[in-house]
């Protein structure tokens, strides 16, 4: 168990630097507004708004985007939330008193990250199907998965998780369901 408790101080330490970026006065309120935006409304909205890009341009590619980002949205809740429960870690601002939280989660448990799977896995699917949505979608994707770290509300460990599922899921779905050219 060395190696893993080695894999525990790391978090643990890159956790708190990312913590304690939270003395800068607007740092609070930027990261607490990312995040909530990744509680789910950007992404909301994104599915909503392939369709009406649809119809309105003559496209039926949105159709199909906005399933595909659908049906793996719904796998991702899934599958993060069966891990969530069965691996139980606690989140690093209860383990640790040095960290700070400063947003109510959505859950109790830490890992894998929820809000860095479905925006990496969103992301990868819409990017897929819309390239230039890249150039929004990255920054934002990335913005978030620091935003749970900067919180308090996970470890380094359950954000790398967390995207590399998502972006599994992704793939899976985007072979299921290709873009159309």
């Amino acid at each position: 168990m060395p190696m893993l408790e080695h894999i525990d101080r790391i978090d643990h330490r890159m956790c708190r630097a990312c913590n304690r970026t939270l003395r800068w006065r607007l740092i609070h309120p930027f990261f607490s507004l990312i995040s909530r935006a990744g509680d789910g409304p950007i992404w909301y909205a994104l599915i909503a708004a392939l369709p009406i890009y649809a119809a309105v341009t003559g496209d039926s590619t949105g159709h199909y985007a906005a399933g595909s980002l659908a049906v793996a949205g719904l796998a991702g809740l899934m599958i993060y939330r069966f891990l969530k429960t069965r691996l139980a870690r606690e989140r690093p601002f209860i383990t640790y008193p040095d960290i700070d939280c400063t947003n109510q989660p959505l859950d109790r448990y830490s890992f894998p990250s929820g809000h860095t799977l479905h925006a990496v896995m969103f992301t990868a699917i819409t990017v897929a199907w819309y390239p230039t949505l890249a150039l929004v979608l990255v920054p934002l994707t990335a913005l978030i998965a620091l935003s749970r770290l900067v919180l308090g509300l996970h470890y380094p460990t359950d954000v790398i998780m967390g995207a590399l599922i998502g972006f599994g899921l992704a793939q899976y779905m985007l072979h299921l369901l290709p873009p159309m050219a």
